[in-house]
């Protein structure tokens, strides 16, 4: 009987052992659970964002490391590098021709462009007033002197007329306050200490866009946003006026071959620090996939399209995240696996009864002998019968369901000791 079975089950096992090995190979491996992130200079705003999803990456168990740069154009390269995997850049920076394994993961917040320049007694209005000026666009390598640059020259400024310095934020600032340049650009958050101190020093004014909805037909990327008076400080009363500004978005982009999970993960973070309200965007309206000029991820794109699955849902990411990973396994498992449960119900009778069946191989030999024994002989069967009824009893259990049978078989067993006493006789 344990021959039949083995006979019946071993196959299917082996079966199932087989679907599960020839299904791995095609399952890709569980990632390294560490990312790298290039940002910016610690003092800027992309590097106070990092240190946010460094905090919640971490309690996933990712372990999180922070390159800082000179900005957008020099992160592109880390990440073309393979020195980092995920990158803050101003949108608008890098283009699917430049770099095209690199793909956008998502827009974080707006980034307004300030240009500040000194208090001479009347304001300026268009760009074109800074020809012949000193002027600050940030270090080589960073978003800020891309755009800076590029709106420049849109209003006929250039280094052949004016002088072009590439200046840090801080440098920048330090400079216009001392008087040694005229203006300066910067690309950065409200929450800036820089952008704070220069509109609360009266020597310094922000240019206000009168042509910024002008500005953003012209390049798609960028929004025209208006910083209303009082908005940053009621009580100073900062601006003293409303102001016309141009503003990108912050992006952050992806190395095209960076492990899946580990970008939806990053995704989850994203939202959960950017989708609040904030000085210039509503609740909700962060992160988006909105004026990109580099192609959206298709990671990315699902997350954003469909949100969270069903298993990340109920369970906690890394767990819903492995399920997911090895659904290859569960479809032949489960193909496999449904037969035999059907099959499991008369393989259950089948073993119960193998129990109790397994006993007549024996009361058969014994019957068919009978009437070839002389009396010694049959004195001998006879006791073999009752040590068998004494074997039966003590190791055949089954269930009440398989009581009949078990009765039968004592019954036969009794029939035959009696026909062995009656010969005795």
């Amino acid at each position: 009987m344990k021959s039949k079975f083995l006979t019946v089950v071993l196959p299917i096992f082996i079966l199932i052992f087989l679907s599960f090995y020839i299904t791995s190979q095609f399952i890709q491996p569980s990632p390294k659970k560490e990312i790298t992130i290039a940002t910016g200079s610690k003092t800027g705003n992309y590097y106070k964002t990092a240190l946010e999803y460094k905090e919640l990456l971490e309690k996933e168990n990712v372990k999180v490391n922070i390159i800082n740069s000179a900005g957008s154009v020099e992160n592109i390269e880390l990440l073309k590098q393979n020195k980092a995997d995920i990158a803050f850049v101003q949108n608008g920076t890098v283009t699917n021709e430049n770099a095209p394994n690199i793909k956008s993961l998502a827009s974080i917040y707006y980034e307004p462009l300030w240009v500040f320049y000194k208090n001479d007694g009347f304001s300026i209005d268009y760009l074109i007033q800074l020809i012949t000026k000193k002027i600050s666009v940030e270090k080589n390598g960073s978003g800020t002197r891309d755009l800076a640059l590029q709106l420049l020259a849109d209003n006929g400024i250039d280094e052949t007329n004016s002088t072009i310095l590439d200046y840090s934020s801080e440098d920048a600032k330090n400079a216009l306050l001392k008087g040694e340049i005229d203006a300066m650009f910067i690309v950065s958050s409200h929450k800036s200490d820089i952008i704070k101190e220069l509109l609360e020093n009266p020597s310094i004014n922000l240019f206000s866009f009168k042509r910024a909805r002008a500005y953003s037909r012209k390049y798609p990327y960028l929004e025209a946003l208006t910083l209303y008076e009082g908005t940053l400080d009621l009580y100073k009363n900062l601006p003293d006026e409303s102001k016309n500004l141009l503003a990108t978005t912050a992006n952050l982009v992806v190395k095209k071959d960076f492990s899946e999970e580990l970008k939806r993960l990053v995704l989850k973070k994203v939202v959960e620090v950017h989708n609040k309200k904030d000085l210039f965007a509503k609740a909700g309206q962060f992160p988006n996939s909105v004026n990109m000029r580099l192609e959206l991820d298709e990671e990315a794109e699902k997350y954003f399209k469909y949100g969270d699955t069903w298993l990340e849902k109920i369970f906690p990411y890394w767990i819903a995240s492995n399920i997911d990973r090895l659904k290859l396994l569960i479809i032949p498992l489960l193909t496999l696996l449904f037969p035999l449960f059907k099959g499991v119900f008369p393989l259950y009778n089948w073993t119960m009864r193998s129990k109790i069946y397994r006993w007549y191989d024996e009361v058969r030999d014994i019957d068919e002998e009978i009437n070839k024994l002389d009396l010694e002989k049959l004195k001998d069967e006879l006791k073999k019968l009752e040590t068998l009824r004494e074997e039966i009893s003590k190791e055949t259990k089954v269930p009440l369901s398989f009581m009949g049978e078990y009765y039968n078989l004592q019954l036969h067993l009794d029939h035959i000791i009696n026909k062995i006493e009656k010969k005795l006789k």
